[in-house]
C-alpha cells in the first residue's frame, strides 16, 4: 500500500498524487482502516490495485474529487474474511472520474463474514471504459470453483447512487450479487445513465437485492 491510515482520528488528506503501473499488485492507493473522521480531497491515484479501500472500523469517511485510473477503482472492502466481524458506516464519495478501471464503486464483502456496511453514498460519479462500473459482491470468495453458500453475511444497507453516468466496458453495468440469508437492503438507484463502451447492450444483474430507482436509471432493474 502507498497511503495507509489505521486507528486515526480527524485526517485531511488533500492534494495527493500517487502512481504505480497498472501491472502493479496489491498496490493500494490510499488505504482507511479503523479510522474516523477522514476526508481524502482533490487527489489522483492509479494504481494495480484499489485507487482508494475503506474497511473494517471505519466510520465518516469522505472522498471527494477523485481521479481514479488505472486500478480496481473505488472500494470498501474487503470485509468480513475468516468469518470475522467487519463495520464500516457514513461513506460518502462525490465528484470522482474513473477511466480505465476494473471496477468503478464496489462494495466487497466475504462469504460467512459478519457485520454491517451501511449508510453508503456514491454521488456525480463519472465512468470512463469500467468494465464493473456499479458493484455490490456480498458472496466474496478466493476460490476457482464455486463457494459452499454459508448463512452468515455482512449486511449491506442503506446504500445511494446518484447521477451515476459513463461507459462500461462489459455487458453488466451494474451488478448486485447479495447474500440468500442477509440480502441488500434499501439500494437506491437515482439518476444514473451507463451505456456500453465496445459492448452493444449494458444490462443490470441482481440477486437478493432490495432495489429502489428514482429518476431515468439506465440500463433499467
Amino acid at each position: 500500500m502507498h497511503l495507509s491510515f489505521d486507528h486515526c482520528e480527524n485526517v485531511v488528506a488533500a492534494n495527493l498524487t500517487v502512481r504505480a503501473p497498472k501491472e502493479s499488485p496489491n498496490t493500494d492507493g490510499i488505504h482507511v482502516t479503523s479510522t474516523q473522521n477522514i476526508k481524502i480531497q482533490n487527489c489522483i491515484v492509479g494504481t494495480g490495485d484499489d485507487c482508494i479501500s475503506i474497511v473494517s472500523g471505519s466510520k465518516n469517511v469522505q472522498a471527494f474529487n477523485i481521479e481514479c485510473g488505472p486500478g480496481h477503482g473505488i472500494s470498501i472492502g474487503s470485509l468480513g474474511k475468516d468469518h470475522a466481524k467487519a463495520n464500516v458506516s457514513n461513506v460518502y464519495v462525490k465528484h470522482a472520474t474513473l477511466h480505465n478501471t476494473t471496477n468503478g464503486v464496489r462494495i466487497k464483502t466475504w462469504q460467512g463474514g459478519l457485520g454491517y456496511a451501511n449508510n453508503i453514498k456514491f454521488e456525480d460519479v463519472v465512468m470512463m471504459n469500467v468494465t464493473n462500473p456499479i458493484i455490490i459482491n456480498q458472496n466474496y470468495c478466493d476460490k476457482e470453483g464455486p463457494c459452499q453458500e454459508q448463512k452468515n453475511a455482512v449486511q449491506v444497507e442503506n446504500v445511494v447512487y446518484k447521477n451515476i453516468r459513463g461507459t462500461s466496458a462489459s455487458e453488466v453495468a451494474m451488478d448486485f450479487n447479495c447474500s440468500k440469508s442477509i440480502p441488500c437492503e434499501n439500494i437506491k438507484l437515482n439518476s444514473i445513465h451507463l451505456i456500453g463502451q465496445g459492448v452493444k447492450d449494458v444490462k443490470t444483474l441482481f440477486v437478493n437485492a432490495n432495489l429502489t430507482a428514482v429518476g431515468d436509471v439506465l440500463p433499467p432493474i
